[in-house]
């Protein structure tokens, strides 16, 4: 029986929206229980609250291996390490302002925030409040340059800000188990600040900035309480408005699931819903020439006289079946294949927890998005206590991030970053994450496919992107060892590949590794990094590049 009422745990723990198939899931809301002792997200309860603020000093070096350039530039950077785990509260928060000052003309001075912040605190019993918060640099456009590492002259990139935040609630009404959870998300992106795309390729429109708001709610029963099988009754609001084009997503929902076990390892289960899905935005401003008129930061400028098209619509039931597997209280596995969107739609997850330092997650996911939602979404399933990098060469949290964790080993977020998507589409793809930590070492793997099916008003004139898709694959590998109590070192190795059937667009292949060793001198934190990097554009642009970088930290 304790294994029957832990596989229906699984279900009746999951707001609403997670039911609904992933596309519009929040984040799982840790137990009354998880938050109280300290053991959401993974981290433990300490009762330690750390705060670690910064400046640096540092010089780079960055080397052109095909043409022998050589680039050298100053970062002035100043910075704040934090975390929280005590009885109420868990979280982390990691952010960095970096000014880059070139040596000579060959190199423009700029500025680069990146940060990551997560965490969630019990109000009260049963109530709790979540979010987070992101800075970084990401790939503008999918046809252009793909960089890897933060240094020189990077093309094709854009300054990122994203936050959510929103209360949770977990609690009982007789024998059903209510949850209800409210999440408020905001986007910005600025455009890119140098080129990295082919002149001859047909202009994309720049995103700008997103509000997105998603109210859930549910009610359960688990098997056995009333009938064998146990029962969930769950519904969702999402709207999203961007200001590019007035840009909107609207989706209504509702579903009913039945779990029935049929061991006590084992239960079938099945959703049936409905969902009324429309996003939609205005035209461009046509000048005399036919050409998009453009606003001072190359954006398109929106015809006031335009009628909202739209851009992608579906309003029906849905529904889908599986299997869940629990043999222990480590090891959770779902699979559900269905009819959706106008076609098959598989979903699923796997996480294992093989011991406190090490775990592994898997989750394949279907569903209508766009930028603004599938990050707020991505952001949400990072671990409130994560692994920060040293080195300014990453700069830009647009991978994967790993935990010391085995129950929150971490999460990816290249399949939101491959580009910034001004367009509606439909994101299908896996991600799989594994973290462990040994003694003195951690290593962490992140691995993934993901693809996008464009939405955008197919109208003549427009800029019509209807039913192309784009798609990734991805690996990093990360490896961090404290030599003694002073010293350390962190290697870093990824891979990308990006495909695309937009018009002129090739393959895109991006190919590195870090190395970083750093030693503490009292409050006085020394790192020194070199890097390889290579990307290629087709069959034609490429560059392969190495860095070096020595830095003086001092800690306050």
């Amino acid at each position: 029986m304790k294994a029957v009422a832990a596989l229906a745990g699984i279900v009746l723990a999951v707001p609403a929206a997670a039911q609904t198939g992933g596309d519009i899931a929040g984040p799982s809301v840790p137990s009354q229980a998880q938050v109280a002792d300290g053991t959401a997200n993974g981290a433990p309860a300490s009762g330690r609250t750390v705060v670690q603020p910064y400046i640096e000093l540092g010089q780079v070096l960055a080397a052109d291996l095909r043409s022998g350039d050589v680039l050298t530039y100053t970062t002035l950077a100043a910075g704040v390490d934090a975390s929280i785990a005590t009885a109420r509260a868990q979280g982390q928060a990691s952010y960095r302002y970096e000014r880059r000052i070139g040596w000579g003309n060959d190199l423009a001075d700029s500025d680069v925030h990146a940060g990551l912040a997560r965490g969630i605190v019990s109000l009260t019993r049963g109530l709790s409040l979540e979010g987070g918060a992101l800075a970084t640099r990401v790939r503008s456009d999918i046809r252009g340059d793909a960089p890897g590492v933060l240094v020189g002259n990077v093309g094709n990139t854009s300054q990122l800000y994203s936050a959510y935040v929103g209360p949770s609630y977990t609690g009982q009404l007789g024998v059903a188990t209510v949850n209800a959870n409210y999440r408020l998300g905001y986007t910005k992106v600025e455009v890119p600040s140098i080129g990295g795309i082919s002149p001859t390729l047909p202009r994309l429109d720049y995103f700008d900035d997103s509000w997105n708001h998603i109210a859930t709610a549910s009610i359960g029963v688990a098997p056995g309480m009333v009938a064998t099988p146990g029962f969930t009754a769950s519904g969702a609001y999402e709207r999203e408005t961007a200001g590019q084009l007035s840009g909107r997503y609207e989706g209504w929902y509702g579903r009913g699931d039945v779990l029935w076990p049929v061991s006590p390892y084992v239960a079938l289960v099945g959703g049936v819903g409905y969902e009324r899905i429309e996003t939609s935005q205005r035209d461009a401003l046509r000048g005399a020439d036919g050409a998009p008129v453009l606003d001072g930061d190359g954006r398109f400028v929106t015809d006031p006289a335009s009628p909202r098209r739209i851009a992608y619509r579906t309003d029906g039931v849905y529904y889908d079946v599986g299997v869940m597997w629990r043999p222990n209280r480590r090891t959770a596995l779902e699979a559900r294949v269905g009819e959706r969107f106008g076609s098959i739609s598989y979903t699923g997850s796997l996480r294992y927890q093989a011991s406190r330092s090490m775990g592994v997650a898997v989750v394949v996911y279907d569903g209508v998005q766009t930028f603004g939602r599938q990050l707020r979404t991505g952001l949400a399933s990072l671990p409130t206590s994560f692994i920060g990098a040293r080195d300014v060469f990453g700069q830009g949290v647009n991978g994967c991030v790993f935990s010391t964790s085995g129950a929150t080993p971490g999460g990816c977020l290249n399949d939101v970053f491959q580009s910034v998507q001004t367009a509606s589409y439909r994101a299908r793809g896996v991600d799989g994450i594994v973290t462990v930590q040994r003694g003195l070492a951690t290593w962490g793997a992140g691995a993934g496919y993901a693809n996008r099916r464009l939405f955008s008003p197919n109208v003549p004139g427009g800029v019509v992107l209807y039913g192309l898709e784009d798609e990734s694959w991805y690996g990093q590998l990360f490896y961090a060892r404290q030599l003694n109590a002073v010293s350390g070192v962190d290697l870093n190795a990824f891979i990308n590949h990006y495909s695309s059937e937009l018009a002129g667009a090739d393959d895109v292949v991006s190919v590195g590794a870090t190395a970083s060793y750093y030693r503490n001198f009292g409050r006085l934190g020394t790192t020194a990094s070199v890097g390889l990097y290579h990307f290629q554009v087709g069959d034609l642009d490429s560059a392969l590049s190495a860095q070096a970088l020595i830095a003086a930290r001092y800690y306050f």
